[in-house]
């Protein structure tokens, strides 16, 4: 019995099973360790057992991570950094010291690769909306390379069924504050102190100065600039300055359109457009919808699509939804 057992445990098969099995565990325990040694965790900071970090990860001095946070490859977190909730976090994020990424509640945020959240920046927190009710999900997803400076505040959701979004390539200076249900689209720059309420809508290459307050439910349309310290109260169409204490229309974004690569037949097509549309001269034009068509019908400013797209842009804030467009003088000549 002994020798049956001695031979059939050293045998050749046995003794080569024994050593590819170990040679396999040796690869996974040393694959374990080199993973490790890719990462840097200060001895201060708390991180959860069941957080998943990738490699490079770097975690300096107090910081905190949650059970259900994810972090991809090469993000940091400076000293005093935390990141809360079902975060997730793509490759090669950076958490300055002080910033705070999500929260403890049902729903989740989501952030794309290459972001930077600038020093004590708050990110994907319970909304400021009283309809919001305690264990509804909410959510919140951030695009990709976009640099949201030092204080600024961006909310999750008041619903299950809505989300508040930012897109891609987005500066985001210090103090802005975007509300719950915010739609912010792509290469925008928010100034300092832009104030955002809920469920605005920002497009693209929109520019705002400093110390804006949009009201809630209002549309920012694309290569807009609104001015520093404006109230808007209603939509701003696509490729038109504003600014007032409430804000009005104060003509075309002449030099946005140059920087965005709008030729200048185009620009002299949105111009004519503008005049019809807003300072007509003839008593006779009728009112703005008859003016839109008037522009839409032109034999020549109907043929540009950036003609179209911001007569169309017009025409969309006075669905019975939206809240129309900011205040605008109609001159007749005098």
């Amino acid at each position: 019995m002994s020798s049956l057992f001695f031979s059939s445990s050293f045998s050749p098969l046995s003794i080569a099973l024994r050593r590819s099995t170990l040679c396999r565990f040796s690869s996974i325990v040393t694959y374990a360790t080199e993973e490790e040694k890719s990462r840097f965790i200060h001895p201060t900071s708390v991180v959860h057992p069941n957080a998943l970090l990738g490699d490079g990860v770097s975690i300096g001095p107090f910081c905190t991570i949650g059970p259900f946070a994810k972090l991809g490859s090469t993000c940091q977190l400076y000293p005093g950094s935390h990141i809360f909730g079902n975060t997730e976090l793509g490759d090669n994020c950076i958490l300055m010291t002080g910033a705070v990424i999500g929260d403890d509640l049902p729903g989740h945020t989501v952030v794309g690769r290459n972001n930077v959240f600038g020093h004590h920046a708050v990110i994907g927190v319970k909304c400021q909306d009283m309809k919001y009710k305690f264990g509804n999900e909410c959510f919140l997803e951030i695009g990709d390379n976009n640099e949201i400076r030092e204080h600024v505040s961006i909310h999750r959701s008041s619903s299950p069924t809505d989300k508040t979004v930012i897109g891609d390539n987005n500066l985001i200076m210090g103090s802005c504050h975007i509300a719950h249900d915010c739609k912010v689209g792509n290469n925008n720059i928010l100034a300092n102190s832009t104030l955002l309420a809920g469920h605005v809508v920002v497009e693209d290459y929109a520019h705002t100065a400093g110390g804006i307050v949009v009201h809630q439910f209002c549309c920012i349309g694309s290569y807009s600039f609104i001015g520093g310290g404006s109230v808007v109260s209603q939509d701003v169409p696509k490729y038109i300055i504003v600014s007032g204490e409430r804000a009005e229309l104060r003509g075309l974004n002449l030099e946005g359109l140059r920087r965005r690569g709008f030729s200048a037949t185009e620009i002299k097509s949105l111009r004519a457009a503008y005049r019809k549309i807003f300072m007509p001269t003839d008593m006779s034009s009728g009112n703005i919808e008859d003016r839109l068509a008037q522009v839409e019908q032109h034999k020549e400013l109907g043929l540009f699509p950036a003609v179209c797209s911001m007569v169309q842009s017009i025409r969309d804030s006075f669905a019975e939804h939206r809240r129309g467009i900011c205040k605008f003088r109609s001159w007749s000549g005098s």
